[in-house]
């Protein structure tokens, strides 16, 4: 049976309809006097503010900044926990030797490396990519081990055969057939690298969309904060959307399971 081909965009229109009615009540409340509040705003003094700042700049400079940092952090995060992942998915001993020190070390929030992170690297970019890398190491490492792990026998078999070393058995055979799994490690590493990022630059970092939720804040400006808010989830959804994308190309429903679209 055909899937009418209206139907996904039917399905993401039907997906705004709450919060859309969520920001009519919210105007509503604000203009019949309902809701009075000096730290909340309506959605209209959320939308005059986002223009604003996309007018004067200021939002497109503070995005730039972190997602400097997010794609980066993500970059470098990334390929350790690939390389990681991968050693320890094919060496099983080397797997069970480094587990409890990797289980020890993953929980440390990685917030808790900024006094650290500042004291090597000082204020700005390096400080916060070292900080966002830890944090996306782990998704990636994880799935990559298990995927690495789970790699069908005959596969290897077959590298045995073709008497390939370890590093061609590597990237010819093991990488190419874990890649689809390894993928959803690289979403979710990318959600936890944004937020990160974002929270590294309210805490400490005096950049990107972080530090300005925290100039709006103490300016009590409330449109301006929510509205950068609402900003930083538009820019989740599009890096999200953007690798799912890269995942339908390059590998079809393969490695969809796991995540939702």
């Amino acid at each position: 049976m055909s899937v009418p081909p209206n139907r996904p965009v039917a399905a993401h229109a039907s997906g705004l309809l709450i919060p859309l009615a969520v920001v009519i009540l919210c105007e509503a409340a604000f203009r019949l006097g309902h809701l009075k509040s000096d730290t909340l705003a309506p959605p209209s003094l959320i939308l005059v503010s986002f223009i604003d700042a996309l007018s004067d700049g200021t939002l497109l400079a503070t995005t730039r900044d972190t997602l400097i940092t997010t794609f980066g952090g993500l970059a470098c995060g990334g390929l350790a926990g690939l390389a990681l992942g991968t050693l320890f998915g094919s060496f099983r001993r080397l797997d069970r030797l480094f587990r409890f020190p990797i289980e020890l070390i993953r929980p440390i929030p990685s917030v808790a490396l900024i006094p650290i992170a500042m004291i090597v690297a000082g204020f700005g970019y390096t400080m916060e990519m070292a900080v966002v890398s830890f944090a996306a190491t782990w998704p990636v490492l994880i799935t990559t081990r298990s995927a690495i792990a789970e790699i069908e026998p005959r596969l290897i078999e077959v590298a045995r055969v073709l008497r390939l070393g370890v590093i061609a058995t590597t990237f010819k055979i093991m990488l190419p057939a874990a890649l689809p799994r390894i993928f959803i490690g690289i979403r979710l590493a990318a959600g936890v690298a944004l937020i990160v990022s974002v929270t590294v630059e309210i805490a400490a970092n005096p950049i990107g969309l972080g530090h300005a939720i925290m100039l709006a804040q103490q300016s009590l400006q409330p449109g301006a904060m929510l509205a950068l808010l609402v900003w930083i989830g538009v820019v989740g959804v599009a890096i999200n959307s953007l690798l799912v994308f890269l995942q339908a190309r390059l590998f079809g429903r393969t490695g969809s399971a796991g995540l939702p679209r």
